[in-house]
């Protein structure tokens, strides 16, 4: 018996070029959206949970489109944020990043991704599927988590926009990353939300 949590982040959104933290779908993020959902059809969901927010929203909206057995709920533990801030061991390149932050959106994202892992990587019985659609810290913070990496790692890790990982759980044994950030489902146009590295 295996609890598998999947996690996908959401679409592009029309805002992201322009620096804005949300808005609706790129058409580029509506065809990722139905792709992934296309990815997922096989699989018998037992929950659907998404973030708030718009580009999430929506994204969420596009899979149940294609996936009419499951109904999305929101969930305020899904919102994007910042799960911490700098840490004695956090390496200084990341200085920059936290400029911009407050402490009270750390505290709050702190929080907020604690009482998440409380929630959703909780075992339960039988084979169960779930399907989380939000963002890349938070996904970024599962992995972590299940890792059991030093806090600040999350941000070393990154999700393209429905980009697929999946976290599973077999009876009495510790959560796993099964896969991290597939994207299998997208060609090479639709890959994007990632940072740009160098082709080599």
């Amino acid at each position: 018996m295996t609890h598998y949590l999947y996690l996908v982040r959401h679409g592009e959104h029309q805002d992201a070029e322009h620096g804005l933290i949300d808005g609706p779908l790129s058409a580029r993020g509506r065809r990722q959206a139905e792709l992934v959902a296309d990815r997922l059809s096989g699989v018998p969901f037992d929950a659907v949970w998404h973030s708030p927010l718009l580009r999430a929203a929506e994204t969420a909206k596009a899979v149940a489109e294609r996936l009419p057995s499951v109904s999305p709920v929101p969930s305020a533990l899904l919102f994007d944020c910042v799960p911490t801030g700098m840490t004695p061991d956090t390496p200084s390149a990341f200085e920059p990043f936290f400029g911009g932050v407050t402490e009270a959106e750390i505290d709050a994202g702190r929080a907020q991704m604690s009482d998440a892992v409380g929630e959703f990587l909780v075992r339960k019985h039988g084979d169960v599927h779930e399907l989380i659609i939000t963002h890349n810290a938070v996904i970024s913070w599962f992995v972590r988590d299940v890792l059991q990496t030093p806090e600040w790692k999350w941000m070393t890790l990154n999700q393209a926009n429905c980009g697929l990982t999946v976290l599973a759980q077999k009876s009495g044994r510790p959560w796993v990353v099964f896969s991290h950030n597939d994207l299998a489902h997208l060609p090479f146009e639709l890959r994007t939300g990632l940072p740009e590295v160098p082709l080599v």
